[in-house]
């Protein structure tokens, strides 16, 4: 299965920044790509980073003044799994910053001690069933906790709630930016990946986009890994974004109730 995809960033910088990009496909998805890196009409070469599972960093110094970043991309899903070791399922498992498991105890307590592949039905539906989505209905600070207390959120709250309840009821969970053809409004999207059965699994409880058809970004603890923007010095505004994904050819139906191994 193949894709198109395009990003576009417009930032306003007020103070020269330091910043990092993640907005590019993990290792081995893209099979022809370009990004363009602008400020002040000048062309700025970022350093690239490999980070875990794959996920591509670009870091970069921005001048005060106007900046952009473009990328076009042709993917494909690569051949060998985004990578992974034994303890990844003990990483996940963990707390972390937008989501707080350890404070999800009694919310979980339903779900604790039954089969790992119907903890996760059991939670997907239950966090389709307390969320609405709602776009711009939440902060890049709310948590999974927020989310459950406002029962109204984007693609990000689903899966910070959805990763919080499997964790809380001892199934590992992490979660993948992605590019998500069919996906609307089109952004970037956020799922879930659940450890089950050896093996992770993409889960998502919004049901906005097929699962097959989703291009891995990022992968991480929660949202505080896998931003698509980071300030590490300065002062940068963000203007805009513009995200595309189109597959070629008809888009999968997505069977909610099967396995889907994203690579």
């Amino acid at each position: 299965m193949r894709t198109v995809v395009t990003v576009d960033i417009a930032l306003t910088v007020s103070v020269a920044a330091e910043v990092v990009f993640s907005v590019v496909p993990a290792t081995g998805w893209a099979t022809e790509e370009r990004l363009d890196l602008a400020a002040d009409g000048h062309a700025i070469v970022p350093v690239e980073r490999e980070d875990a599972h794959g996920t591509r960093l670009h870091r970069a110094v921005l001048p005060a003044g106007a900046a952009s970043l473009t990328y076009r991309a042709e993917v494909s899903p690569p051949a060998a799994p985004a990578t992974s070791d034994d303890l990844d399922p003990v990483r996940y498992l963990r707390p972390s910053r937008y989501v707080p498991s350890d404070l999800l105890s009694d919310e979980a307590s339903a779900f604790v001690g039954l089969p790992p592949r119907e903890i996760v039905t059991r939670v997907l539906r239950e966090v389709a069933a307390r969320l609405e989505y709602a776009p711009g209905s939440s902060g890049p600070t709310d948590s999974a906790l927020d989310a459950l207390r406002a029962g109204v959120g984007v693609c990000r709250d689903f899966a910070h709630v959805t990763i919080a309840l499997l964790r809380a009821s001892g199934v590992p969970a992490r979660l993948v930016s992605a590019f998500a053809p069919g996906l609307d409004p089109m952004d970037f999207h956020a799922v879930v990946e659940a450890f089950v059965e050896g093996r992770w699994e993409v889960v998502d409880a919004t049901r906005l986009a097929p699962r097959a058809h989703l291009a891995r970004i990022a992968t991480g603890r929660d949202a505080a890994d896998t931003a698509f923007l980071t300030t590490i010095s300065g002062a940068v505004a963000l203007d805009s974004v513009e995200v595309t994904a189109v597959a070629r050819g008809d888009l999968q139906l997505d069977d909610t109730e099967s396995a889907v191994l994203l690579r």
